[in-house]
C-alpha cells in the first residue's frame, strides 16, 4: 500500500495567480523506447513537483499534449502525470515527471512539440490555448524511427489494428484481417493482488451473481507459465498474471476482455484506476503503471485489449450518466496511458443503460481525444438491441455491437446487414452467451462444449462475424469473477482455435453469408459464389448447394470442427455446376457436426490449407 506525502499547496515552477515560470525548463524531453515503427516511443518531461492528492490537482489543473509531426502529418497525443517516472517499482505517489507515449506509424525523422498548460480544470478542455503556459510548454525536439524488427504474433510486426470500413478489423502494416478469439472472463481480470492498492471492497452478496466472501485474484495456477525474461515489478511481483497471459497466447487466443472500473455497485467491486474509489479526480500512478506492464506484455503476445469502461450497475455513477468532468477525465487518463497499444477496442460499457445521446457523446469525446482512432463498440442486454444499436447505425464514431445473445447467427446477420445498408459497415463480435449462470462451463462439466461450438462459435463466424470471447457463468468453478485458471477451459480454447484458423485460411474478407444457397434447414453457408463455399452442418448429414450459373468443376473436402486437423475426402470428391448439386457426406461420424468446403478446381490451394 502506498502512503501519500504532504499536499503541495505552492508549486516551485508556477502559481495560478501569476501564471509565470520561476525556473528554466529542461532542454529536451528524455526519449526512450526501441525507436522503431509501431513500437512505443516514450517522452518524459521534468515539470512541477507535486503528488497525487496535491492542490492544484495534477490530473485536473494541468494538461499535457504533445504534437508529433512528420512531413505534413500530425498526431496530437495526450500525456499524463507519472509521479517519479518509475512508480510501478517504487509505488511513488509524488514526483515531477510528466509522460506521453507515441506509436509512430512510419519510419523516419519525427518532430515533437509539447503543450503544457496550467489552470483550473484545464485537463477537461480541448482548446489548445486554454490555461497558462507552464514549465516545459513549447519544448520541441526530434527523433529517428527505424523499421520494426519483430515477428508475429508480436503486434509490433503487424501494426495498428484499425477499423477500415469492413466486417473485419485490419492490421495497418501487414494488411492482415483480424478474427477475435479470446476470454471474456474473468471480467475483473485487473483485480489482481500484486497491483498496488487493489482489494475487494465488500462481500459479493448481490442476488443471482457469484456470491461469496471477499476475494482477489492471485492466478497461482499460472505461476508455472511465467518464463525467465518476462516482465515483473517490485522485485518479482506480477509473475502469475503474466503467466496467465502466456498460457492464453499459447492456446493461440488473441483477445482479453476486462473492466477498468467496477466499483460503485458493480459485480466485483475490486477494479478502479483512482487513488481511492470515492475520489474520481485523482489517479493511482503506480497501479496504472503496473497495468501498463501487463498490457505491454499483451502486445508482445499478440493479445488485443478489449477495454470495457463500465458496467450496467455503475454506468450512471460518473456525472449521473452524462459526459461531465468525471467521465471526461476518466476517458482522457485511459487514452493517455493506454491508447498507444496497437490492438485495442474501447467498449462503452457492459449491458449499457446510458441514453442514445449519452452514448454518442461518449463516442465523439473518445474519438476526439484518441489519436489512434481505436474502434468503439457497446455491449447491451438481450432484448435491448434495437433500442441501443438502431440509433447508432451510420453514426461515424461507432464501429459495432458487442453482442450478448443466445441467438448468435441471427443477431450477427441482422447487424451486419443493417449497418451495411446504413452506409457504415460494422464488425460484429459475440462477447457473451447465456444464461448468465452458465455461460461456458469448465471442461470438467462440459468437455464437448457442443452448444458453444454449434450455436455460437460457428454461428458467428459463418455469418461473417468478427469473432468471439467466452463468458464463464457464475454457477460453476472458475467463474466470471473468481476464475483463477484459464486451463479450466483448455478444450474450449482448442475448439475455438480450430474454427478461427479454418476461417483464416479462406478468402473470408471476400466471402459473405449465403444461407439461401443450401437446402438444409439448420446449416450456415459463408461463400464467395462461384469460387468457394464453406458450409457448416451442426447436425451432420448433408445438404444440396446451389452453384448458380457456375459451370466449373468443384472439389469437395470436409473439416472436423471437433478435432481440427487436415481436410478430409468424403463420399463425393468432386461436383460440377450449374444449378443445384449434391455434396455427399463425410466419410465417418455423419451424425456429428462437420464443415464442407467446396472450392472451384482452378484454385490450387486456399491459405495454408493444402488442396
Amino acid at each position: 500500500m502506498k502512503r501519500h506525502g504532504p499536499i503541495l499547496l505552492v508549486l516551485p515552477w508556477l502559481t495560478f495567480a501569476c501564471g509565470c515560470a520561476t525556473r528554466a525548463p529542461q532542454a529536451a524531453a528524455v526519449v526512450t523506447g526501441p525507436m522503431m515503427q509501431w513500437h512505443a516511443v516514450t517522452l518524459t518531461f521534468e515539470g512541477p513537483q507535486t503528488n497525487e492528492i496535491a492542490d492544484p490537482n495534477p490530473f485536473v489543473d494541468y494538461r499535457l499534449n504533445v504534437t508529433f509531426s512528420r512531413w505534413d502529418r500530425q498526431h496530437v497525443v495526450p500525456g499524463y502525470y507519472a509521479a517519479d517516472g518509475d512508480a510501478a517499482n517504487t509505488s511513488a505517489n509524488s514526483g515531477n515527471r510528466w509522460r506521453v507515449h507515441f506509436v509512430p506509424d512510419e519510419a523516419g525523422l519525427w518532430t515533437y512539440t509539447a503543450s503544457f498548460r496550467a489552470g483550473p480544470e484545464v485537463a477537461l478542455m480541448t482548446d489548445p490555448n486554454v490555461g497558462t503556459p507552464a514549465a516545459f510548454d513549447g519544448l520541441t525536439g526530434t527523433f529517428v524511427v527505424n523499421a520494426s524488427d519483430k515477428l508475429a504474433p508480436d503486434l509490433r510486426a503487424k501494426g495498428l489494428l484499425r477499423y477500415t470500413g469492413g466486417r473485419y478489423l485490419q492490421f495497418a502494416q501487414t494488411k492482415e484481417y483480424f478474427i477475435k478469439a479470446g476470454a471474456d472472463s474473468p471480467e475483473n481480470f485487473l483485480a489482481y493482488a500484486d497491483f498496488d492498492d487493489t482489494y475487494d471492497t465488500e462481500d459479493l452478496l448481490r442476488e443471482g451473481e457469484a456470491a461469496g466472501p471477499k476475494f482477489i485474484h492471485r492466478y497461482e495456477p499460472h505461476l508455472q507459465d511465467w518464463r525467465e525474461g518476462d516482465p515483473t515489478w517490485k522485485d518479482g511481483k506480477g509473475k502469475a498474471i503474466i503467466g496467465a497471459l502466456n498460457y492464453l497466447a499459447s492456446k493461440r487466443m488473441n483477445s482479453v476482455y476486462f473492466l477498468t472500473y467496477n466499483v460503485d455497485g458493480g459485480d466485483g467491486k475490486d477494479v478502479w484506476p483512482w487513488v481511492v474509489p470515492g475520489d474520481k479526480l485523482r489517479f493511482d500512478c503506480s497501479k496504472l503503471d503496473q497495468w501498463e506492464i501487463v498490457f505491454s506484455h499483451m502486445d508482445q503476445l499478440g493479445l488485443m485489449l478489449h477495454v470495457v469502461t463500465q458496467e450496467t450497475e455503475n454506468d450512471q455513477a460518473l456525472d449521473g450518466g452524462e459526459l461531465g468532468p468525471l467521465r471526461k477525465l476518466y476517458y482522457r487518463e485511459l487514452i493517455a496511458r493506454f491508447g498507444h497499444h496497437l490492438a485495442l477496442v474501447w467498449n462503452l460499457g457492459e449491458e449499457n443503460t446510458n441514453t442514445d445521446a449519452q452514448r454518442k457523446a461518449f463516442c465523439k469525446y473518445i474519438r476526439d481525444i484518441d489519436p489512434y482512432d481505436h474502434p468503439i463498440v457497446c455491449h447491451t442486454y438481450p432484448g435491448k438491441y434495437d433500442e441501443v444499436y438502431t440509433p447508432l447505425l451510420g453514426f461515424p464514431d461507432f464501429e459495432g455491437p458487442s453482442l450478448q445473445t443466445n441467438d448468435t447467427h441471427a443477431q450477427t446477420l441482422k447487424w451486419l446487414d443493417a449497418s451495411k445498408e446504413a452506409g457504415r459497415q460494422w464488425f460484429v463480435c459475440l462477447d457473451e452467451i447465456g444464461p448468465a449462470h452458465t455461460g461456458v462451463k469448465p471442461d470438467n462439466d462440459d468437455y464437448a462444449h457442443d452448444e458453444a461450438r454449434k450455436k455460437h462459435l460457428w454461428a458467428n463466424l459463418m455469418a461473417g462475424g468478427a469473432g468471439v470471447e467466452w463468458y464463464f457463468g457464475y454457477r460453476f468453478a472458475h467463474n466470471d469473477l473468481n476464475c483463477e485458471s484459464w486451463r479450466s477451459r483448455e478444450r474450449l480454447w482448442d475448439l475455438t482455435r480450430y474454427a478461427v484458423e479454418f476461417i483464416r485460411d479462406l478468402p473470408f474478407a471476400r466471402m459473405n453469408h449465403h444461407d439461401e444457397l443450401t437446402s438444409a434447414e439448420d446449416d450456415y453457408c459463408l461463400a464467395e459464389p462461384g469460387a468457394v463455399y464453406a458450409i457448416y452442418l451442426p447436425s451432420g448429414g448433408t445438404t444440396d448447394l446451389d452453384l448458380g450459373t457456375a459451370t466449373e468443376t468443384f472439389r469437395i473436402r470436409w473439416f472436423n470442427p471437433r478435432e481440427g486437423g487436415p481436410l478430409q475426402v468424403g463420399t463425393l470428391a468432386m461436383t460440377s455446376g450449374p444449378g443445384v448439386v449434391t455434396i455427399g457426406q463425410p466419410a465417418v461420424d455423419t451424425d456429428k457436426d462437420w464443415v464442407a468446403l467446396v472450392v472451384r478446381s482452378t484454385f490450387d490451394h486456399i491459405g495454408r490449407i493444402p488442396y
